[in-house]
């Protein structure tokens, strides 16, 4: 229904830290909704990465359409502005077609650019960039990130604060001037008239350690260390989690004893930032997830 006539669209955005169980539950719900999956993971993005992204299965996506998975080379680089507008594009068409949206993942910086809740830069400014290369040069990983958390607290807490290359593009947006080409009429789903409901999933810190544990072993059974050999080194996703310690290992530079702790390891790290993002963001209603398909009922009105 068109918003002129009527009461608002409204999509769902289902959020949760990383082995939360989201994929699963938003197949199962777009499948009981008649709705299509639109992917907010930046790594999900890119292809020949299904294992070590834990990317929606062949069998999801044959389930249900997902857009905004799989769909990108791992050297193509991506941007939250882009996907402002990719992800805008795919909801409208949804709506246009009389389909229902989840839009989810863990990206929490996507997400909220999606919403419009972020000034995002349309074009580059290139003194800052250049200015930001040369600072890349004369200080170390911590002191980029010291630096942006002066500058955006929720970001820098979002972000490893060893990869260098997202911290300079959060940097990029940070520091950017009022007349740098940021852009407020990006496409986001406000400017499409419609609303969002964010639902996060809501389990125990334990649960998750137990859950990333076991994708862990599953990924190592299922040949993540083929696909992370796979990955050229040269490839911006290459530095996804897990992707270094896969590599670190490849190279004899750890055991597998220490593979597996390594991996373990930096997947509760990414969690926890994804956790401590989370509970910055406001709107954000926190559900057990088997309490989500009676949310979509009584919130939404999804029948």
């Amino acid at each position: 229904m068109n918003a002129a006539c009527g009461p608002r669209q409204r999509v769902l955005v289902l959020l949760g830290p990383t082995a939360s169980g989201k994929s699963a539950l938003a197949v199962d719900l777009a499948s009981c909704f008649d709705a299509e999956i639109v992917g907010a993971d930046s790594r999900q993005i890119y292809r020949d990465m299904p294992i070590g992204t834990a990317a929606p299965t062949a069998q999801q996506r044959g389930a249900v359409v997902h857009h905004l998975v799989a769909f990108l080379d791992p050297r193509e680089r991506y941007s939250a502005a882009r996907y402002a507008q990719d992800a805008t594009a795919a909801v409208a068409a949804l709506s246009a077609r009389g389909k229902r949206a989840i839009v989810v993942g863990g990206t929490g910086f996507y997400v909220r650019a999606f919403l419009g809740r972020v000034a995002l830069a349309g074009s580059y400014d290139r003194a800052v960039r250049e200015r930001l290369a040369r600072e890349a040069t004369l200080h170390d990983a911590a002191f980029l990130h010291a630096w942006l958390c002066a500058h955006d607290r929720a970001r820098a807490a979002a972000l490893d604060p060893h990869d260098t290359y997202r911290v300079l593009r959060a940097l990029e947006v940070a520091l950017a001037g009022p007349n740098s080409g940021r852009v407020a009429a990006l496409p986001t789903l406000a400017t499409l008239g419609m609303d969002a409901v964010q639902i996060a999933l809501d389990l125990p810190i334990s649960e998750i350690d137990a859950r990333i544990e076991r994708r862990v072993d599953a990924m190592l059974a299922a040949g993540f260390l083929d696909e992370a050999d796979a990955l050229a080194g040269d490839a911006v996703a290459a530095d996804a989690v897990g992707y270094p310690q896969a590599i670190a290992y490849l190279r004899g530079w750890s055991s597998e004893a220490e593979l597996r702790l390594g991996l373990v390891r930096a997947t509760r790290r990414y969690a926890r930032r994804q956790l401590t993002w989370l509970r910055g963001e406001e709107g954000v209603l926190w559900l057990a997830p088997d309490a989500v398909h009676a949310a979509a009922k009584d919130i939404l009105g999804w029948a």
